[in-house]
């Protein structure tokens, strides 16, 4: 099959054959695939992951393994999405850890991440995933939807950790692709998103939404200017000096919830923390039930953000192009 891997800061291309399937695993065909800010960042070194990135994906399931019968005739060949934390149980390792005995596979001990941590990804023809991470897509939703499933389940999991019924308002810090859902999703949830950005295109993107946005300018003079304040804070700018920024938003006893990935430091003066008594909440994958339901649904609709699809071969190049200004989601097509 056709893959791209990571080598020296860039994608290359390389024919290998399909994964082998392991028991209670299934194989799938890649139907679309998406380019996401971690993509971009693990070129740049995060993680020093060097197999074949992406895990955002939208694929149909062509060969299972160690299966019942009854589970072949619902699976094989159904569209799927998929989790990208693979955990003990899926390898069969005995004992399994503290954290997935306690039900917390996102954050199992030995797992593997697709796309991430020494699992291949998306950006290829097939890729394997255990039984127990995929999910059917439903037939009203297209795979232009469904690629959205990862990163949409990621926006939703704020609203997991996070009591947002109370809140009249709550802002985002960021207006990429991440920053865009993530708006989309607390706009079903509290009565009014803000989303914070520098690029006016981008916000337009969630001022058609139904959105409202301000426009910041991404340096130290946001700081001085900025008198708005929240209970509840979301920061996804992909950059390590939104952070700051971010300290100066929430409100006292407010809660920041930080979603950015990137490689490197971010330097930050804690003090507003411990002043404010500011609640940090980390943030990483989420409930992909529930953001097929929204699609499902039609309460979130993450179409108008892809920008452009390039055919897999060309992964490369459509790489280049996704960390260009002003474009927001790039789609491979395998």
């Amino acid at each position: 099959m056709l893959a791209f891997a990571v080598r020296n800061h860039k994608l290359v291309s390389k024919n290998k054959s399909r994964p082998r399937l392991r028991s209670g695993w299934a194989l799938i065909r890649v139907r679309l695939a998406g380019i996401c800010n971690t993509d971009v960042e693990i070129l740049r070194g995060y993680h020093n992951f060097r197999g074949t990135p992406g895990h955002e994906f939208v694929g149909e399931i062509t060969e299972l393994r160690g299966v019942s019968a009854a589970t072949k005739k619902k699976w094989l060949g159904r569209r799927v999405c998929g989790e990208i934390n693979v955990s003990c149980s899926a390898y069969d390792f005995k004992p399994i850890c503290s954290f997935c005995k306690r039900g917390w596979k996102t954050h199992c001990a030995r797992r593997t991440v697709l796309g991430i941590v020494n699992h291949d990804g998306a950006f290829a023809e097939y890729l394997a995933l255990p039984m127990e991470n995929l999910h059917i897509v439903p037939d009203s939703v297209t795979d232009e939807q469904a690629v959205f499933v990862e990163p949409l389940a990621a926006a939703c999991e704020i609203l997991d950790q996070i009591d947002v019924k109370k809140l009249h308002s709550a802002a985002v810090l960021g207006d990429g692709k991440l920053a865009q859902l993530i708006a989309l999703v607390l706009k079903t949830a509290v009565p009014r998103a803000v989303v914070y950005g520098k690029h006016e295109k981008k916000l337009a993107f969630a001022r058609r939404a139904g959105i409202a946005t301000k426009k910041v300018w991404g340096n130290a003079s946001d700081l001085k200017r900025s008198k708005d304040s929240f209970a509840l804070l979301v920061e996804a700018t992909g950059s390590p000096t939104g952070l700051a920024m971010a300290l100066q938003m929430t409100e006292p006893r407010g809660t920041l919830v930080l979603k950015s990935t990137f490689h490197g430091a971010a330097p930050v003066e804690t003090w507003p923390i411990v002043v404010k008594e500011i609640t940090v909440v980390g943030s990483r994958c989420g409930p992909l039930a529930k953001a097929i339901a929204l699609l499902r649904s039609g309460a979130v609709d993450p179409t108008p953000l892809i920008t452009c699809t390039f055919p897999l071969a060309d992964a490369a190049a459509a790489i280049r192009f996704a960390q260009q200004p002003g474009v927001m989601k790039v789609l491979l097509r395998a």
